[in-house]
């Protein structure tokens, strides 16, 4: 059985998730919404495993096309292609975090925002906050920094 990672959340010293997709945009250009919504949620995955604190503090929802973070659909409504986010500061980001989402970006960074979208609908943290809601059918339900956590990093641990 694995154990239970402790998340370390300080608040006040975390970027938004606005400044993380704004470090995204900075550095990939213009890409679909539904593609940034997928790496700032790996971003956020990974700094857990790699960094044992999240990357921002913003919930993240379990919604039909997968994760989504409610605060950055606010800034892209209606864009279905994204090159800037209005209130994000990349300047935000300290070094330990831009490596992270560079690291991120590496692997996740050149797939195609259905490719993402299929994969996060594979794991288990989405399928869980969904469990007991019908396909196609809208949710809120939170997947959990826990659910993250643990998740990814049992795939870490191989």
């Amino acid at each position: 059985m694995a154990s239970k990672k402790r998340i370390r959340t300080e608040a006040q010293d975390l970027p938004s998730v606005l400044d993380v997709a704004a470090y995204i945009l900075a550095d990939r250009g213009e890409m679909p919404a539904i593609k940034l919504q997928k790496l700032c949620y790996y971003s956020q995955a990974w700094s857990l495993v790699w960094d044992d604190r999240p990357l921002f503090n913003e919930p993240i929802q379990a919604w039909t096309n997968g994760p989504v973070i409610p605060a950055l659909y606010s800034a892209h409504r209606g864009q279905y292609s994204v090159s800037t986010i209005s209130g994000g500061d990349p300047s935000a980001l300290n070094d330990d975090q831009c490596d992270t989402i560079n690291a991120v970006m590496k692997y996740y960074g050149d797939k195609s925002s259905q490719w993402l979208s299929n994969l996060t609908h594979m794991e288990d943290p989405w399928r869980d906050a969904r469990r007991g809601v019908a396909p196609g059918e809208p949710s809120s339900n939170e997947i959990t920094l826990e659910a993250m956590a643990e998740y990814y990093s049992s795939l870490s641990a191989h």
